[in-house]
């Protein structure tokens, strides 16, 4: 087959490259602080992604793990955070600033995994006073050396317009293109990296 007639053959369909099977994207709540809103913001992120049927969202809680410190003594919860991530085929982060950067709680729980995280995508959608970009940025760098492919749209949202009294919920509907066109890249990257691993 010549070069032009080999670059203009039938592809194979979606279906029969990837399979009908949903990729499975985990929702992570980066913080565990008491009064923490992340739950707030990771199910209205879940709620927006169940509409769509593209794929099976979950929210994934560091809480939920007691994770050690990095270098403590081993804990049954580095096995189990290590599984959760090794079933998952994508991450939505959700990210709040403390300090310009991402909490202790979430760079820990990033540390207490590396093969898991490698090869997969994923979307950040990030709060504090300036919409938690810095944070963002800081989470960037990480996956980066994780071998995350983090996509470009990137949800922020404000202390001041998304939140009353810094405390409940209430995001400004802007928001949601912005969520969907995330959740779009996430999908399409993570469907692409899994016929990498």
């Amino acid at each position: 087959m010549g070069i032009l007639s080999s670059l203009f053959a039938k592809q194979p369909k979606e279906e029969e490259t990837m399979g009908n099977e949903k990729l499975n994207i985990g929702i992570i709540l980066g913080s565990t602080r008491q009064g923490r809103v992340s739950p707030q913001v990771g199910e209205w992120v879940k709620e927006i992604a169940d509409k769509r049927g593209d794929a099976n969202y979950e929210i994934v809680d560091i809480a939920d793990y007691e994770l050690p410190f990095l270098g403590e003594a081993d804990a049954p919860g580095i096995a189990k955070w290590n599984e959760k991530l090794a079933s998952l085929d994508g991450f939505v982060f959700i990210v709040q600033e403390y300090n310009h950067s991402i909490t202790g709680a979430l760079k820990n729980a990033l540390d207490l995994a590396r093969e898991a995280w490698n090869n997969k995508a994923a979307g950040i959608v990030s709060y504090g006073s300036t919409g938690g970009a810095r944070a963002a940025e800081h989470l960037r760098g990480i996956m980066g050396e994780l071998m995350i492919a983090d996509v470009r749209t990137h949800p922020t949202l404000s202390l001041f317009t998304d939140f009353e009294n810094g405390t409940d919920f209430k995001p400004q509907d802007l928001h949601l293109d912005n969520v969907n066109l995330m959740l779009d890249q996430v999908n399409t990257w993570s469907g692409a990296l899994k016929t990498v691993r």
